[in-house]
């Protein structure tokens, strides 16, 4: 699965991070930290300066920075450079702060968000700043290291946390307009199957066959299980306490819309189905050894807390969102062509596209 969460907070536990840290600011990314500081003045309460930079190793889409004062540590998320070319819909972190604003009373964990500058003559770009959150990134989905009761109870607490999410009232919240009515696969299938024409770099015969397959297979839909979806849950976009299995924050909002939470959980449940060692995934492994539970179980739970049910064939909402990431990462393969992709990752990233839809044809296959 494609990174491009960065975390909130930095890791305790440097081994199971992606993150090795932060970086200097890349040229492309080049801030006027004069006119940044200036606007943090003005817009956070407690902010003295001087302010240092740096960014965060990951992400592929938003590069986010790592703010530093005498006082206390922010983190900024921002649209790309000036310089690069946007893909119709993307890059929006207005609605990113939007949805983490509004969750900040819920039994959902965000980091609190501070301030949103919209006008892109400050510093080039959007951007929001957000409290820097202090705890761990879980990068190898197979949690070495630990216990299987330790790893059991991580994948518990993501259970829950997702659980949560796909509970939370959107009316009560402020979000009921926070995604377009109709039905969801509909939007989703047509909006990444504009993104991947849109960025297709050598044709793939599998995404050619889903665009056309997918509109065909959709299972049925109301508007009243519209719930707010992430979009891009999984282990390594959470932030958890330093020593406990406990989720502090969810991280990269980037997708998040309303939607069907089957079809987002369904996503989260792609680790069952993909290998360790091409997408990060925990297909193939020991799951009872490492006490990590089977995909069946932990359907079961989510089921169990959100009263939710299965509704068609499983095999459709894995190869949507298979379909889905393809898209994702030749959007990632067309900014390394047009060279403005956020991080050095990118190019592996992207080559990922083909053999992801390759899967999601094979899922599609699966279909009843």
């Amino acid at each position: 699965m494609p990174h491009d969460a960065t975390p909130a907070g930095s890791t305790t536990h440097t081994d199971y991070s992606a993150f090795e840290g932060t970086r200097p600011v890349s040229e492309r990314q080049r801030i006027d930290l004069d006119a940044l500081s200036a606007w943090l003045a003005q817009h956070l309460a407690d902010f003295t300066g001087p302010l240092a930079i740096e960014q965060f190793a990951g992400g592929q889409s938003n590069p986010t920075f790592r703010l530093m004062t005498p006082s206390r540590s922010y983190v900024m998320r921002a649209k790309p450079g000036p310089s690069a070319k946007l893909l119709p819909s993307a890059h929006a972190i207005e609605r990113e702060y939007r949805v983490m604003d509004a969750l900040r009373d819920s039994n959902v964990p965000v980091a609190k968000m501070l301030a949103l500058c919209d006008d892109e003559s400050v510093i080039g770009r959007a951007f929001y700043v957000m409290e820097f959150v202090q705890g761990r990134v879980l990068w190898d989905q197979a949690l070495p290291g630990m216990t299987p009761a330790q790893r059991a109870a991580i994948y518990d607490e993501m259970n829950g946390v997702i659980a949560a999410l796909h509970s939370v009232d959107v009316e009560a919240v402020g979000l009921a307009d926070y995604g377009k009515p109709g039905n969801y696969f509909a939007r989703q299938i047509g909006r990444w199957s504009r993104q991947y024409q849109a960025s297709e770099t050598e044709p793939i015969d599998a995404m050619s066959r889903l665009i056309e397959w997918l509109p065909q297979h959709m299972p049925a839909e109301t508007d009243a299980r519209a719930r707010i979806v992430h979009g891009d849950f999984r282990l390594d976009n959470l932030i958890f306490h330093p020593h406990e299995p406990r989720v502090l924050a969810v991280l990269d909002w980037e997708l998040s819309t309303l939607g069907d939470p089957l079809a987002d959980f369904a996503y989260h449940c792609m680790a069952w189905h993909v290998e360790p060692a091409q997408f990060r995934g925990i297909a193939g492994l020991d799951w009872a050894a490492l006490g990590i539970p089977d995909e069946a179980q932990y359907v079961q739970r989510y089921c169990e807390r959100t009263g939710l049910t299965i509704h068609g064939d499983w095999n459709f909402y894995l190869a949507y969102n298979m379909f889905r990431i393809a898209a994702i990462l030749q959007g990632i393969m067309k900014r390394v062509v047009d060279g403005t992709a956020a991080s050095e990752q990118a190019a592996d990233a992207g080559r990922r596209a083909r053999p992801m839809a390759d899967l999601a044809w094979r899922y599609a296959q699966k279909v009843r």
